[in-house]
């Protein structure tokens, strides 16, 4: 099986406080996972679990403790960031944040073109511009020479698509790209991430809060819940039958269609957010509710039942074989 990227062990720790107090916050904890070519894999998980943090390493903009990535079979280094090369490209949650309001949007993508000298002339590079516009709905006419308060959220957004797709990446790194964009508008742009992946044969690490858009548009998915991933596999068996009780918890916390049913959102961040990254045993054993005396003080390893990664005691003794 092609592997496009591979995650191994991957850790990341931060040092906080001054020299008399220093303490150290494992924000990514021996994560694995691999994406394959033409795939859209998510992490989920409510806000401060480290799946962010997974991905700024993943592109390059962070440097990993310890673990190793591995883009197309090569071993990623200090010296050579993939963001660099074209080959891995990042879209973000605030598309306003993403282009200067001094800047026309039309000079970042002029820009990436000279850089990687991806045209010899200007009308070739206005050419290639305009087919990666166009893939997004959008054409060079209608954005060149105008700022980015001269556009929506969801067509700024759609822009920084069409940017990062200039390089002709492999692989797109989306984080909460659709979480500041209108409701009416964010399936567009999934389907749009739908569209790379079955025409363009893009993949796609989609980072999201998000399971009801999660569940649309990946093919694998990750819950993660504080620097650890607790449940891997396909989208339609971790969230239509999940295993372990945090996947549970978020996937009862989607709103229900139905107006008559009232419903709350029981995933919010702990005040003893710190407590729960550097509480012995299972991170999520204090709000657990199939907490257990080991899960207090033990590890739990990674139990493999029915092509499904579980993190949890609870399977101990059910792993396939």
């Amino acid at each position: 099986m092609d592997k496009l990227l591979e995650v191994n062990e991957l850790t990341k720790r931060y040092s906080q406080g001054n020299m008399i107090a220093r303490i150290t916050l494992t924000a990514v904890d021996h994560v694995s996972f691999y994406i394959k070519p033409a795939e859209i894999f998510t992490l989920a998980g409510e806000s401060g679990c480290g799946k962010t943090t997974t991905a700024k390493v993943v592109i390059g903009f962070e440097d990993a403790t310890s673990g190793a990535i591995l883009h197309n079979g090569k071993l990623q280094t200090r010296k050579e960031k993939p963001w660099i090369t074209g080959g891995v490209q990042a879209i973000f949650q605030d598309p306003f944040s993403t282009f200067n309001p001094l800047r026309t949007v039309d000079s970042y993508f002029h820009e990436t073109v000279q850089n990687f000298r991806l045209a010899n002339s200007k009308a070739e590079a206005i050419d290639r511009i305009d087919q990666k516009l166009r893939l997004v709905g959008l054409t060079y006419q209608e954005f060149a020479g105008k700022y980015p308060n001269e556009f929506s959220g969801g067509q700024l957004q759609r822009i920084s698509i069409a940017r990062a797709l200039v390089t002709d990446p492999k692989l797109i790194i989306a984080d909460e790209p659709v979480s500041m964009v209108d409701a009416s508008l964010r399936m567009s742009i999934v389907n749009l991430f739908k569209q790379l992946r079955d025409e363009l044969g893009v993949s796609i690490l989609y980072i999201t809060h998000d399971l009801a858009t999660a569940y649309y548009v990946s093919d694998r998915i990750a819950i993660m819940f504080r620097g650890n991933i607790v449940e891997m596999g396909t989208v339609e068996k971790v969230l239509m039958n999940p295993r372990h009780p945090y996947s549970r918890l978020l996937r009862d916390s989607i709103p229900q269609a139905d107006p008559k049913k009232r419903w709350t959102t029981t995933i919010t961040l702990s005040e003893l957010e710190h407590e729960e990254y550097s509480r012995q045993g299972c991170k999520f054993a204090g709000r657990c509710p199939d907490v257990m005396d080991i899960c207090k003080g033990v590890v739990p390893t990674d139990i493999h039942i029915d092509d499904v990664l579980v993190k949890c005691h609870k399977y101990s003794g059910e792993s396939e074989t």
